[in-house]
């Protein structure tokens, strides 16, 4: 009975534990390949080839940039601080990182074990769901984590003793304290349509609601554009990228910063960008569910194979998840090689004088409609 009970003890954080490092080395894969993506889709606009020698189509280049950045020479300031200095990359790229254990990756999946697993595990995992940790407050968690993020910039740009990198910090932390406020007023709508701050919660709220808002966007559309513009602000890029804005400060915050420590700011921010990503399929896009692929199940016959529950259900929600996703990186690469950076003060106007009191508005039209709905 000791060992039973151990094993049904240790066994489901084994299995925890693999679910983050595949959800954490997946992440890390589709962000090295938004990279080439990016460098391959702004050749094309700005009438360009893109990467193409290292292997078939350069679809190694990932790689050996991430070679480069290993055997490149790292230089440090030598009158920097150095404890800090070394550790902002850590604190930017494992606050980018950290929001990924309560994303929703798809249904859960209705499994029989108990042939499989015994001690009694085959109950315990009668329902198999696609998420690490299924928060109550998962929307807090995220903004909270992801605020954090502007500590690893700030710090980076204050322990270079450059003039560059501190303007950066400085400008980043502004920037931050600026649109992170515009970007929690803009979930408040959803959350009171859902009436949860869980992120499962707000999905399956987008499941049960009327065929005419299947997905947030369609009622907070306006809380839709808010997030969008205010998530391009909190990943610094462009046309909110002036932390770095390269014609001003160089290279921004990462001046100083070369080798690997540079790459970890690197991947912080294409992480970021695939986080909030994330972050808005899930609020406004219905998350991993498509609707109509149940019913559609039900029509043709084949309730066993993409009915709800079942693991090709899952697998082609997850699959319309991760195309959803994609079309928002896509966005962000789009918008970078089409759209001119702003001035830092144009950007401070834009959020503080529009951005945050469109949010708001949007907040007070929809607790009226929310409370005359439920009346």
């Amino acid at each position: 009975m000791e060992f039973e009970s151990v094993v049904q003890t240790v066994f489901p954080f084994a299995v925890i534990a693999v679910a983050i490092f595949l959800a954490f080395n997946g992440v890390l894969m589709i962000v090295a390949y938004t990279v080439l993506a990016e460098r391959k889709v702004l050749g094309w606009i700005q009438g360009r080839i893109g990467p193409n020698r290292v292997g078939p189509w350069g679809v190694l280049q990932p790689f050996a940039d991430l070679l480069k950045f290993i055997f490149k020479e790292d230089l440090v300031p030598d009158k920097s601080t150095k404890f800090i200095y070394y550790l902002a990359p850590l604190v930017a790229l494992t606050a980018a990182l950290m929001p990924i254990i309560v994303y929703p990756f798809g249904p859960s999946i209705k499994a029989d074990l108990s042939e499989w697993l015994p001690y009694g595990l085959g109950e315990t995992f009668s329902h198999i769901p696609l998420v690490i940790a299924d928060l109550d407050v998962g929307i807090l968690y995220v903004l909270a984590i992801t605020s954090v993020g502007v500590y690893g910039i700030a710090l980076a740009g204050w322990s270079s003793n450059s003039k560059y990198s501190l303007m950066g910090g400085l400008r980043s932390s502004a920037q931050m304290i600026s649109y992170e406020l515009a970007m929690g007023a803009s979930v408040i709508g959803v959350v009171l349509l859902s009436g949860t701050l869980s992120l499962t919660g707000i999905i399956d709220a987008q499941i049960h609601s009327p065929w005419w808002s299947k997905w947030f966007i369609v009622p907070q559309f306006v809380g839709f554009m808010v997030f969008l513009i205010a998530a391009f602000a909190e990943t610094n890029r462009v046309p909110f990228d002036l932390p770095e804005a390269e014609t001003e400060l160089v290279a921004g915050f990462h001046t100083e910063y070369s080798a690997l420590k540079f790459a970890l700011f690197f991947m912080a921010e294409y992480v970021n960008m695939f986080t909030v990503s994330v972050m808005c399929v899930t609020l406004f896009l219905g998350g991993w569910y498509i609707p109509g692929l149940d019913w559609l199940a039900r029509q043709t016959d084949l309730v066993w194979l993409f009915g709800a529950g079942t693991v090709g259900y899952a697998v082609v929600s997850h699959v319309g998840f991760l195309l959803k996703i994609f079309a928002f990186l896509f966005l962000y690469i789009w918008i970078r090689g089409t759209l001119p950076r702003f001035r830092f003060d144009q950007l401070m106007n834009f959020g503080w004088k529009f951005l945050l009191p469109v949010a708001l508005a949007n907040v007070i039209l929809t607790v009226i409609v929310v409370f005359f709905w439920h009346r």
